[in-house]
């Protein structure tokens, strides 16, 4: 005989005959019929080749086959309900796991917020959070390894993934000292930057890719200082050492005494920052409630 062919309802009805020693009681109990009672347990003896009860005037009791599945049925039934149970607390989200991967900046406010609104609704769920490039989250994306990826466009002109969920336009700050020159404006040209010092990650990408935004406003840009960490090159533009770029993502995250952020009038592309689900994970609770977060977090971070 297979384990799959234990019905459990038919083990349900079982353990009811059982306890009640009665086919008439089970089917009270249980909301069947008599006759369907009767059924159920003839069925139950077919698939196990075996009487399972001693009918007799004053009721019914197991046989010795019958004493010796009532445990192993109890168990089953308690394990399937235990299941259930468990299936039920990942839908109410009480439990569960939200694998996450996001980009570098996405880090500094978007994720973490995002986060904070999601952990005061749904405790009981664990977030996992992977950091990493767009082109490394994609593939662990695709592979099952996450169920959610916060990417970018920075590098990729258009990102090839069934379900795109839309966050943010990311435009580009400048942070200057505080006492800079153009400190005062609410926005700074490129242009009028020429002859600073720019900081950048030590990193072919981020460099070309400042190039290639300073060479739209006619001049390259001089690189001395290459750090890639923000606490690093906000430390060094209080100091007066220099200026950088940072997406209005991390603004709030790079609010610090002695840096002042303005907007960078550009014609340069802003680039789009996007919410990746895996295919497996389209249904998923904790996916959907984060996706709401997210949604939310970003509008209030774009403001």
């Amino acid at each position: 005989m297979r384990a799959e062919a234990l019905d459990p309802v038919l083990l349900r009805t079982f353990v009811a005959v059982a306890d009640l020693g009665s086919f008439t009681a089970a089917a009270a109990a249980e909301g069947y019929t008599q006759s369907a009672v009767s059924r159920q347990i003839a069925a139950l003896e077919d698939v196990c080749g075996v009487e399972l009860f001693a009918r007799g005037a004053r009721g019914v009791r197991p046989t010795p086959a019958g004493e010796h599945l009532l445990p192993h049925a109890r168990a089953l039934l308690d394990r399937l309900a235990e299941t259930a149970r468990a299936l039920d607390g990942l839908r109410r989200l009480d439990t569960g796991t939200l694998r996450i991967g996001a980009f570098p900046t996405a880090n500094a406010a978007l994720v973490p917020r995002a986060l904070a609104r999601f952990r005061t609704r749904h405790p009981g769920v664990r977030p996992v959070l992977r950091e990493g490039t767009t082109e490394r989250l994609l593939p662990m994306l695709e592979a099952g390894d996450l169920d959610l990826a916060v990417v970018s466009t920075y590098k990729l002109p258009a990102i090839a993934a069934d379900d795109l969920v839309a966050l943010a336009d990311d435009a580009l700050l400048v942070a200057l000292p505080s006492g800079h020159r153009l400190a005062a404006r609410g926005r700074v040209a490129l242009g009028d930057l020429v002859d600073e010092a720019w900081i950048v990650a030590d990193d072919p990408d981020a460099v070309a890719a400042l190039r290639a935004r300073c060479e739209t406003a006619g001049f390259v840009p001089q690189t001395p200082l290459r750090v890639a960490e923000w606490i690093s090159k906000l430390g060094l533009v209080a100091e007066g050492f220099g200026v950088t770029l940072v997406p209005s993502l991390a603004a709030s995250a790079a609010a610090r005494e002695g840096v002042v952020l303005r907007a960078v009038a550009s014609d340069t592309p802003r680039r789009s920052v996007y919410a990746a689900v895996g295919r497996h994970a389209r249904r998923s609770p904790p996916v959907t409630a984060f996706l709401a977060d997210l949604r939310d977090t970003a509008s209030a971070l774009s403001s």
